[in-house]
């Protein structure tokens, strides 16, 4: 009997990784294992999109409420994303402390939604349109491979980032039901934590709508 695909004994590889973040939390993740291997009381978590507030860099999915915030987001690719509150990510991670079975793993997530479904709920909380144009896959990589180039020879941030777009093409739900059952992970809703992170943003001059 094989995993369901988004759960925590899922087979992954090194080659389903976009970027050099994602792949180094691979090889980190692997290593962990050896040491649990080894004896070592290990007990791993794997955090899926945290949103909400003090969002200082902010991530990438900061900046996708921030872009929507400040209508730089016109259209929007069909992809998907697992969104958590980020206080509940945070204690999930002391739940795994405190319950976790070593050498388990722990999907820390909530609610998988659409693009579309996020940006929906983000007119709701704002006021503002959400983007109502779906864009073809493939021109916009083609259009991040070009950025990307670009902003190596002049040193700027790419505005189209390639990593981003690669990740776009799968839409990453996850299972997290044994966080939440055998961690007591909490599961505050999604537009709470996006209303929080909205509100964030607004009082600390990220966004210029109101």
């Amino acid at each position: 009997m094989t995993a369901p695909p988004g759960s925590e004994d899922a087979p992954v590889g090194l080659g389903d990784m976009v970027g050099h973040y994602k792949k180094s939390k691979f090889l980190a993740e692997r290593e962990a294992e050896r040491f649990v291997a080894r004896g070592l009381p290990l007990v791993i978590v794997n955090p899926s999109t945290p949103v909400g507030p003090l969002d200082i860099k902010p991530t990438p999915t900061g900046r996708i409420i921030v872009d929507f915030l400040n209508r730089k987001m016109p259209a929007y690719l069909d992809t998907g994303l697992n969104i958590i509150a980020v206080e509940d990510c945070a204690r999930g991670h002391i739940l795994a402390e405190q319950k976790g079975v070593i050498g388990r793993k722990y999907i820390l997530g909530n609610t998988n939604l659409t693009l579309r479904e996020i940006f929906a709920v983000l007119e709701e909380i704002t006021g503002l349109p959400a983007p109502g144009v779906r864009l073809p896959y493939l021109p916009i990589l083609l259009a991040a491979y070009v950025n990307e180039g670009l902003s190596r020879i002049t040193g700027r941030e790419p505005l189209i980032p390639l990593a981003g777009v690669q990740m776009a093409a799968k839409f990453m739900y996850f299972d997290t039901s044994r966080a939440v059952r055998e961690l007591g992970l909490p599961q505050t809703p999604v537009r709470d934590a996006l209303q929080r992170a909205v509100e964030w943003f607004r009082r600390n001059g990220y966004a210029r709508t109101q």
